[in-house]
């Protein structure tokens, strides 16, 4: 049988980058303190909080700077800013928690060593990953079994998500028989008859089995497949792939079987995480709020300058099991910005105001929807809440739309800090697959994520 190549998952890699990071950095904090004589950082039995309270800095700092990010972990020049802002800004909270971190050193050098131990821990060791774990020996490389019509966009779903994921060749599965003739670079067309070589040749470590209906797949592709499956080759289908490694619902691929793609978390029902979920709904929407307070005549003054015109806006949006609330947020778009019917916000808006601009970089035209989450109408985490009109235009356009509103929408959510804006139907066809991700696989442990990328969108101003 054939050997596959050695290669890691999507999650593997993630883990990888983590678990390395840190040992990276305490070994050179440790080789620094023995050949510097460096005690700023000298651990012992008791003050191993330390190393707690460093490992938890770097590991929420660099997710926050997206040192995580597989697209951008795979190029220097691209990660580059992510840790230099993580090394800063982890050593900053660090001096400033003397309480749970060591007093600060008589000699201030030590801090500069610090500082600098971190950069090149994280320098060096990402420098590794790059070289060796990120070089095309260790890519993942994958024979696809489909339809001729689908293997475009396969192509594209995998090459924006994880560029170790190498399709290298396909296979068409219908009946036909016939080639597809389909031309795109790297990837070669088969029969059939040829998967057994196309896995040896090609060094394959994967098959995935896309097709809308198995029952185009011949009998002989079927033989091939049981007899690879029975050998203990990794043979999956598509939908699970795609949602694994895009962390979305391929709901364009979801046919007459949709319930087999939509086993919803229990948590959805669950009775204690709603309760939970509720009481820190209510803290972060009164802390929100104080926020808000604090920051009211910055807003005041470029209102009055840049805005001209009334500060709040409401409009009636669509909420939990299709009931209507008022949504309340910061005018930032011209009065009278719709005068005959509703439009699409888009980049670059004519209709958004020089100081709206700011307001949705920054996410400051937000805030008062706190009040919406203190009234129990919206939830801190959720899908973003759509207006009507919207809603049965898209509905009619895309598969299972209304299934978002079986859950409270939020002002943050998976498709806010995995995408941007929606101004289409396919910009909300992709949105609606992370809407669904999440009412999918919502939790405890999916919300502290979607809470720490909210301050990556916040900091890059992804606002639009």
């Amino acid at each position: 049988m054939v050997k596959s190549n050695l290669h890691f998952n999507v999650s593997e890699r993630k883990i990888l980058l983590r678990c390395f990071d840190l040992l990276s950095v305490l070994l050179v904090l440790y080789f620094v303190g023995r050949i510097f004589h460096f005690d700023y950082f000298t651990i012992s039995n008791q003050n191993w909080t330390w190393v707690f309270v460093l490992v938890l800095y770097l590991s929420v700092f660099g997710s926050i700077f997206e040192l995580y990010d597989l697209q951008k972990s795979s190029k220097m020049e691209r990660i580059s800013f992510g840790i230099i802002m993580t090394g800063s800004v982890t050593v900053l909270f660090y001096l400033l928690t003397p309480f749970y971190t060591p007093v600060l050193p008589g000699n201030r050098l030590q801090i500069i060593y610090f500082y600098f131990a971190i950069l090149l821990a994280l320098f060096i060791w990402r420098f590794a990953y790059i070289t060796f774990i990120a070089s095309p020996r260790f890519h993942k490389k994958v024979l696809i079994i489909g339809e001729g019509s689908m293997i475009e966009n396969i192509v594209d779903a995998f090459n924006e998500t994880d560029p170790n994921y190498k399709i290298v060749a396909f296979v068409n599965c219908e009946a036909s028989q016939e080639m597809s003739h389909v031309k795109l670079d790297g990837i070669t067309e088969y029969q059939p008859k040829d998967i057994e070589d196309i896995i040896s040749k090609e060094g394959i470590s994967e098959v995935v089995v896309a097709s809308y209906n198995s029952e185009t797949i011949t009998s002989e592709t079927y033989v091939t497949l049981i007899k690879l499956l029975e050998a203990g080759f990794p043979i999956n289908e598509y939908t699970n792939v795609y949602e694994e490694m895009t962390e979305r619902v391929p709901v364009q691929f979801v046919g007459k079987d949709f319930y087999k793609y939509f086993p919803f978390s229990r948590n959805n029902k669950n009775k204690l995480y709603l309760f939970f979920r509720r009481v820190f709904d209510l803290i972060l929407a009164s802390c929100g709020l104080l926020i808000g307070i604090c920051l009211l005549p910055i807003v005041l003054i470029g209102n009055l300058l840049a805005n001209r015109g009334p500060l709040f806006y409401t409009q009636e949006r669509v909420g939990k099991n299709g009931k209507l609330f008022k949504i309340i947020k910061y005018r930032t778009m011209i009065k009278n910005a719709e005068t005959t019917k509703a439009i699409w916000a888009t980049k670059n808006d004519r209709r958004i105001t020089p100081f709206g601009k700011f307001m949705r970089h920054t996410r400051l035209d937000e805030f008062p929807q706190f009040l919406n989450v203190l009234k129990g109408e919206m939830s801190f985490i959720g899908p973003r809440p759509e207006r009507e009109v919207f809603v049965k235009e898209l509905s009619k356009e895309l598969p299972f739309y209304e299934t978002r509103h079986i859950v409270k929408p939020g002002l943050t959510g998976w498709a806010q800090v995995k995408t941007r804006y929606a101004s289409s139907v396919d910009d909300s066809l992709l949105k609606l697959q992370y809407d669904l991700y999440y009412i999918k696989h919502r939790g405890f442990f999916l919300d502290i994520i979607i809470l720490v990328k909210s301050m990556s969108t916040v900091i890059f101003l992804r606002g639009q």
